[in-house]
Order: C-alpha cells, then sequence, then structure tokens
C-alpha cells in the first residue's frame, strides 16, 4: 500500500510523528506522499521527508485556501523547493470555491502559476477540486499535455466529473470518505467505475478518519496506519482482493510520482 495524501506536517501529530510512522510500516503502508499546502508546509514537508529516505517523498504547493499568499518570491521559493530529489509533484494546487478562503480571482492565480512550474519542470501534479469543477477543468485542461501526469486528490463528486477526470487521463485518489454510509454513498457507488490502473489511495491523515472503523482511536484523529481499512473497504465496493488490489495502487503511486 501507498498513503499518496498525508499531512503529517500537522499539528496533530506533532507529539508522537515518528510512532505514527512507525504504525504506518506496521499496517503494511510501503511509503507516503507528505502534502505541501503552503511555502511553509512544503518545506516542513520536504524537511520531514528527509528523515525517512525511500518511505516518505513529499509535494511543493500552495492550497487554494493560502493562495492569497501567493507572491513573486513564493513561487520562485516553490520552484527552487521542487527541484529537490524528494519533493515530487507540485500542489496540492487547485481550486476550492467552498469557503473561499481566498477570493477565486487569488486562487485562479496561484493554480495557473503552478500549472505552469510543473509544466516547465515536468513534474506531476497533485490537484484539489471543490466546487469547482468547470472553472477548475478550464485552467487545468491546457497544461495536461505538459506534465507527465496529474491526480485529483481525496475525490468527491460525482460522475460526470469522474468521467471527465478519467477522460483527461487523470488519477483518482480516494479516501476514507467512502467509509461514511451518510455523505459517502455516492462516492461508494462510482469507485468501482475508476479503472484499476488510475485507482490510488490515501488516508488524507489527521482529517478524514473513516467513519466506520472499530475501535475508534480516543483522538478521533485519522493516520496512516488506517490506509488499510480504507483499502479492505474499496476492494469490497469493487469486488476484488484487497491484497492485489493494494498491490496495483502502490505500483500505480510509483508510476505517477516516478518512484523507481
Amino acid at each position: 500500500m501507498f498513503d499518496i495524501g498525508v499531512n503529517l506536517t500537522n499539528r496533530q501529530f506533532a507529539q508522537d510523528r515518528h510512532e505514527v510512522v512507525e504504525r504506518a510500516k506496521q499496517a503494511g503502508v510501503n511509503g507516503m506522499l507528505v502534502t505541501g499546502t503552503s511555502l511553509k508546509e512544503s518545506i516542513a514537508a520536504h524537511q520531514l521527508s528527509n528523515h525517512y529516505p525511500d518511505y516518505c517523498w513529499s509535494t511543493a504547493g500552495v492550497h487554494p485556501h493560502d493562495a492569497s499568499g501567493w507572491s513573486a518570491s513564493c513561487e520562485q521559493q516553490i520552484y527552487q523547493l521542487a527541484a529537490e530529489s524528494n519533493v515530487v509533484a507540485i500542489g496540492e494546487c487547485g481550486l476550492d470555491f467552498n469557503r473561499n478562503f481566498s477570493t477565486p480571482q487569488e486562487q485562479e492565480h496561484a493554480f495557473s502559476a503552478q500549472l505552469a512550474i510543473a509544466a516547465e519542470l515536468e513534474m506531476p501534479l497533485f490537484l484539489h477540486c471543490r466546487d469547482a469543477h468547470h472553472r477548475f477543468i478550464e485552467l487545468l485542461k491546457p497544461w495536461l499535455s505538459k506534465v507527465p501526469a496529474a491526480v485529483v486528490h481525496c475525490f468527491t463528486g460525482n460522475r460526470q466529473e469522474l468521467e471527465e477526470y478519467l477522460s483527461l487521463g487523470l488519477y483518482v485518489g480516494i479516501t476514507g470518505w467512502i467509509c461514511d454510509e451518510r455523505r459517502g454513498q455516492e462516492l461508494r457507488e462510482l469507485v468501482p467505475l475508476i479503472p484499476v490502473d488510475k485507482l490510488l489511495l490515501e488516508t488524507d491523515a489527521p482529517y478524514l478518519l473513516p467513519r466506520d472503523l472499530t475501535p475508534k482511536p480516543t483522538s478521533r484523529r485519522n493516520e496512516p496506519a488506517f490506509l488499510a481499512h480504507i483499502l479492505q473497504q474499496v476492494a469490497i465496493l469493487r469486488g476484488e482482493d484487497a491484497v492485489r488490489l493494494g498491490e496495483v495502487t502502490q505500483q500505480n503511486a510509483n508510476r505517477l510520482l516516478r518512484l523507481g
């Protein structure tokens, strides 16, 4: 198994980060991608991944929530950070019109700049989209021929959105959202439609603790070790063997991120 989305720099892991990584290894997670969501977090993700060579890698980018902080200096530092050997994707970048913590204009500016960086450096994209599908596709599509690959992280959209992503050759990241029988029902119905060679798994820890996990941690914190539970649920929904699916999705992650 490979966890393609872990917010391991989050302060919820400050007291036991090493133990979290060790539990992930014991649970069968063979690697993880540490998410950069701002310049500060991208630097921290890079530094953290240095502590776990050949096990942790990181992204460099600015989440749409933080797009108001994009500047020429930020752009230059993200560009420089992306040159580091263990930084393997640009992002988390995209659009989020659900809350608009940054204005749509700020988000589009930061997203477009990061698309250009990924194209120039020929790096994969780690993408975020929420309530902005049409504009997201408009901005993304012209760049797809210029980047090696891209994944829509934490997909929770509808069938039309999924079909459009797949038609564009995008990978699709699935989280523990599928373990929520209230909010995740539509996603549960869509998971079997994802071609196995485009499927990726992630926890998005410490967020999105699987609702049906038992026993639940007292902290209510998600962590990479719970990827095994997500894998099991995805395998059941797809009618596939979990062990084999874990192997295939890890191969997909290696291919997306170009990890040997």
